[in-house]
C-alpha cells in the first residue's frame, strides 16, 4: 500500500518539539505545509471547509503518504522523502479519534478498549486502562454495548481506546464534530482533562472557534493548503494582520486563577498573572487556585481616561495601550494587562478624544467575560 522504504521508526536528535514537512498535490489542491510544533499540549489546525486541516492529518497519521515529507515525533523520523524513510501508519505510535467513535458494534465497552491495547506491547503501555476509564468517566461503562451509549459516551470511549496504544501523538478529527450542543457540553470538560494530566501532545482539528480558544495552546491557521500563521494561540488570536483580530467576534483569550468566590452574589473571583487587579464574573464555585481560562470580545471593553465611580460593570482594570489599527471608522486596540493582552473596539471618534498614543496607562470597562473551561 505504502510502497517501497523503511518500515521501522529512526532515532534521531530530540529538541522535544513535532517537525513536519508535507507537499501532496491533489487534483485542485496542493497541500504545501511546514511547521514547527510543540512537543507537548494541544496545537489546533484551525480553518474553513476545504482548507487542509484533515489531509494534514492524514499524513501525519501515514495514511496519505506526501510526495515530499517529513516527520520527526518525540525524537522518532517517520518520514523523510529524501532518504526514502516512510513508516507505514500501523508502525506509528498515534491514537487517532474520528468523528464518529467508530466502535465495534458486536463487542462490549470493555473489549472495544481491550482491542485497543492489544496493539502495544504490555511493556510498553504508559496509559494503562484503569488510567483511561478514569480520565474519560468511562467505568461504569464496561459492560454496555455501543448500541446502548450516547453520542457523547460513544465518543469518550473511542478517546480512551486510542489513548490506551500509548500513543506518542493523538490526532483527533473534529471528534465532536457530529454531537449536538449538549454532548459537546458533556464531553469538552474530559477533553480538558486530557490536555491538563496526560503528557502526550495531541493535534486538534476543529472549526469550532470556542473549543480551540478552550482546548489549545498552539494554533495553526491553515488557508487553500498552506500555513498562513502558526503560534501560540494567545498571540494568534491577537495579530492584526490574521481575519481573527478584525471579525466582529475578534476576542482575547487570557489566563486566570480562582482566588475566591462571593457567595452572596454569586461572582467568581479571578487573580492575573503579573496584575494586582481581579476579574469578576457571575459563576458557580471553583476550587481556589484551580487554573482557569476566560476570554473577553473586543467590543465588550470600552476604555475611559479615569476609574468610573458608580458603574454597574463587575471589571474596571488599569491597562496601558501597546498599539493598534484602523478598520474604517473603527479603531482596534491592543491593551497590556499584566503579562497578558486584550483587544479592546472602539470608534476613531473615541480614539481621537481619548488622545491614545503608545503606553498610555487608560482604564478598561469590561461588560463580559465567559468562562471557557472548566
Amino acid at each position: 500500500m505504502f510502497g517501497f522504504g523503511t518500515s521501522a521508526p529512526q532515532t534521531v536528535a530530540d529538541d522535544g518539539r513535532i517537525h513536519a514537512r508535507f507537499r501532496v498535490a491533489h487534483p485542485g489542491f496542493t497541500l504545501n505545509v511546514d511547521l514547527d510544533l510543540p512537543g507537548r499540549g494541544v496545537s489546533a489546525l484551525f480553518g474553513h471547509s476545504g482548507s487542509g486541516k484533515t489531509s494534514c492529518l492524514r499524513c501525519f497519521a501515514g495514511l496519505d503518504r506526501p510526495q515530499h515529507g517529513y516527520l520527526q515525533v518525540a525524537g522518532e523520523r517517520w518520514q523523510d522523502s529524501e532518504r526514502g524513510t516512510f513508516v507505514p501508519a500501523h508502525r506509528r505510535a498515534i491514537g487517532y479519534v474520528f468523528q464518529d467513535a467508530n466502535l465495534f458494534p458486536h463487542l462490549s465497552v470493555r473489549r472495544n478498549l481491550e482491542y485497543g491495547q492489544q496493539r502495544i506491547a504490555a511493556a510498553q503501555r504508559k496509559v494503562a486502562l484503569d488510567q483511561a476509564l478514569e480520565l474519560l468517566g468511562i467505568g461504569h461503562l464496561l459492560e454496555r454495548m455501543p448500541a446502548a451509549l450516547s453520542g457523547g459516551e460513544r465518543q469518550r470511549v473511542g478517546i480512551a481506546r486510542a489513548l490506551v496504544t500509548s500513543p506518542r501523538l493523538l490526532l483527533m478529527d473534529e471528534p465532536l464534530a457530529s454531537l449536538d450542543l449538549k454532548r459537546k457540553q458533556e464531553v469538552l470538560p474530559y477533553l480538558q482533562r486530557l490536555h491538563e494530566e496526560l503528557d502526550i501532545p495531541v493535534l486538534y482539528v476543529s472549526h469550532a472557534p470556542d473549543e480551540v480558544a478552550r482546548l489549545a495552546d498552539h494554533l495553526v491557521l491553515l488557508n487553500e493548503g498552506q500555513v498562513r500563521a502558526s503560534g501560540p494561540l494567545k498571540e494568534i488570536l491577537l495579530r492584526p494582520d490574521l481575519p481573527f483580530a478584525s471579525e466582529d467576534d475578534a476576542e482575547a483569550v487570557i489566563d486566570g486563577q480562582v482566588c475566591a468566590h462571593d457567595a452572596t452574589y454569586g461572582l467568581l473571583h479571578l487573580q492575573l498573572p503579573g496584575s494586582a487587579a481581579h476579574l469578576r464574573l457571575p459563576h458557580a464555585p471553583v476550587p481556589d487556585g484551580q487554573a482557569v481560562r476566560v476570554k473577553i470580545k473586543a467590543r465588550d471593553v470600552s476604555l475611559s481616561l479615569q476609574r468610573a465611580e458608580g458603574s454597574s460593570l463587575l471589571n474596571l482594570l488599569p491597562v496601558s495601550v501597546e498599539s493598534w489599527q484602523m478598520i474604517g471608522a473603527q479603531a482596534l486596540l491592543t491593551l497590556r494587562l499584566g503579562e497578558q493582552r486584550l483587544l479592546a473596539r472602539i470608534t476613531r471618534y473615541s480614539f481621537d478624544q481619548l488622545g491614545i498614543r503608545e503606553g498610555q496607562a487608560i482604564w478598561a470597562q469590561i461588560k463580559s467575560v465567559s468562562l471557557l473551561a472548566p
